[in-house]
């Protein structure tokens, strides 16, 4: 059983207070997402934790149905030069998989994390499960588990368009599945 306010506390410890509870059922899956990320993404088949390296979008799908409890964390910035993005990042995803960590040693063992932006634990990516360099660490996003994360935060609340130039807010998010 998910102790929420216990799990909160975990949040809050590890600086995450822009949250919400959600069903992972009410996670929305599409194909159109993985369409996006075979075309129109430039780390298709370039990084261990994207397509075509993760599960089909049916098992994803199934993966989800899994879980009783979801937090969706909400994260909101504006940079000055576009390749501010990946430092801020990889910052938030090193204190994410610090919190995944946290969630399990909790009693949680089956906590999963999707994190908010491409993993980059390594300067250079192998592009292949088999031949990742930091496995137990390395997690997805939620796109390449085909998670329209669009439709998912708008129904939590929470803001989130198309950018049309890199001088406006992004918001971006990550996933924490809890059992």
């Amino acid at each position: 059983m998910v102790n929420r306010s216990d799990l909160e506390s975990l949040f809050k410890k590890h600086g995450f207070a822009d949250y919400r509870w959600l069903d992972p059922k009410a996670v929305q899956v599409s194909q159109w997402v993985r369409m996006k990320c075979m075309f129109g993404c430039g780390d298709y088949g370039r990084r261990a934790c994207c397509p075509p390296n993760v599960p089909s979008v049916a098992e994803c799908r199934q993966f989800l149905s899994e879980y009783s409890s979801a937090a969706i964390f909400h994260f909101e910035k504006a940079v000055d030069r576009p390749e501010d993005r990946h430092a801020w990042g990889q910052a938030i995803n090193k204190e994410l998989m610090k919190l995944e960590r946290h969630v399990f040693l909790a009693g949680h063992e089956r906590a999963f994390l999707l994190l908010m932006a491409c993993c980059s634990l390594c300067a250079e990516c192998t592009a292949t499960r088999q031949d990742c360099k930091n496995p137990r660490l390395a997690r997805p996003v939620p796109e390449a588990f085909a998670i329209d994360v669009f439709s998912t935060a708008r129904q939590c609340g929470y803001p989130i368009h198309v950018l049309s130039d890199y001088t406006q807010t992004m918001h971006r998010y990550a996933f924490i599945m809890i059992e």
